[in-house]
């Protein structure tokens, strides 16, 4: 088995044993909630090096967020969408979709759990709501696809779809999109998040590539959005390109990690059109990526996610590494010193 290398990070104890679905830290703590395809949501407390609780689900689960420090939401292929305490080891279902889940977010902004199905839906539920779904559900919004993938901001709902629909809404009015757009990268979406100061979105496909768009849809702003190529090396002439599995926003500097099948891990200044910093090549894809809440840390997830089938792959493995300052620091563009 290869080792990974020392800069690496550390290695969590107790990691899944099937492929990583996500990964994310708390708003308020540097514990941290990971879903994996072994049927498990799982609560690390990364100060620690230490495995706080687990729920154990009818399958595998595809994400998890987190409401508090210590409960979460966690959605997956048994089509249900739970609110998991991990205090007091209780499980409640707040209620299900036609086909399994893909993706969860909680806002704060609204109270509501948000939910993207490969039923083509999101739905919006309550979470205060007694249990059974006709109290817990706020509304059912169709899409022209399959959910892949949700992102938030304030009150700010990205939804990106198969097909390379995206849909980006208001929460206070979910009755329409805001806009209805097509994903400015050719092949599928693998991964959008949006931008801390809430201007727009990064957008990650299954072609080694990353586009920056941006809501406001006047000529000015639309001027700035771009598409970069990543995650892709030349062999021997021919150019081999990876999917764009993770995309995860630096909370204080705006800049991002992305992460591939590759399994490296980039840092992107997005304003200045740069690579910041390379951490070395992870033992496997790197599936997930998030940073702590003051940006002091990220962890990795290296864990296969069957781009090339069922072979025998490195085990899945989480890393914590911390980040310094110049690799998450924008770089301002130098100017010449004016003359004397």
């Amino acid at each position: 088995m290869s080792q990974p290398p020392p800069s690496a990070g550390r290695e969590l104890a107790n990691p899944p044993s099937d492929g990583i679905s996500n990964l994310r830290f708390s708003n308020t703590s540097d514990h941290l909630l990971v879903s994996s395809w072994d049927k498990r949501v799982r609560l690390y407390d990364v100060s620690t090096n230490s495995l706080k609780g687990e729920f154990i689900h009818g399958g595998a689960v595809l994400d998890c967020c987190f409401h508090d420090d210590s409960s979460g939401f966690s959605v997956g292929s048994d089509n249900k969408v739970r609110r998991i305490v991990f205090n007091v080891g209780k499980e409640d279902v707040l209620g299900t979709h036609e086909k399994p889940v893909r993706c969860v977010e909680y806002s704060y902004a609204a109270g509501q759990v948000i939910t993207g199905s490969w039923d083509k839906t999101v739905k919006c539920w309550d979470p205060r709501g007694a249990s059974g779904p006709e109290r817990t559900q706020v509304g059912t919004y169709v899409q022209p696809e399959r959910v892949y993938s949700l992102s938030l901001v304030g009150n700010r709902l990205v939804v990106a779809t198969a097909g390379r629909h995206v849909n980006i809404y208001d929460l206070r009015n979910m009755s329409q999109p805001e806009q209805r757009r097509e994903s400015s990268l050719k092949y599928q979406t693998r991964c959008v998040r949006s931008y801390p100061n809430g201007t727009g979105y990064a957008l990650s496909s299954v072609e080694g590539r990353v586009a920056m768009e941006f809501f406001d849809l006047s000529e000015a702003a639309q001027a700035k959005k771009y598409a970069f190529k990543c995650h892709r090396k030349s062999e021997a002439g021919r150019d081999i390109v990876y999917p764009v599995n993770a995309i995860a926003f630096h909370p204080i500097y705006g800049t991002f990690a992305t992460g591939g099948c590759d399994g490296f891990v980039n840092i992107w200044d997005g304003n200045n059109k740069k690579r910041l910093y390379q951490y070395s090549n992870y033992p496997s894809s790197v599936a997930a990526l998030s940073f702590s809440r003051d940006g002091q840390l990220l962890a990795v997830a290296s864990s296969y996610t069957f781009e090339e089938g069922e072979k025998s792959h490195e085990p899945e493995a989480i890393f914590v590494r911390n980040v310094n300052e110049i690799e998450v620091k924008p770089k301002p563009k130098a100017y010449p010193n004016p003359a004397a």
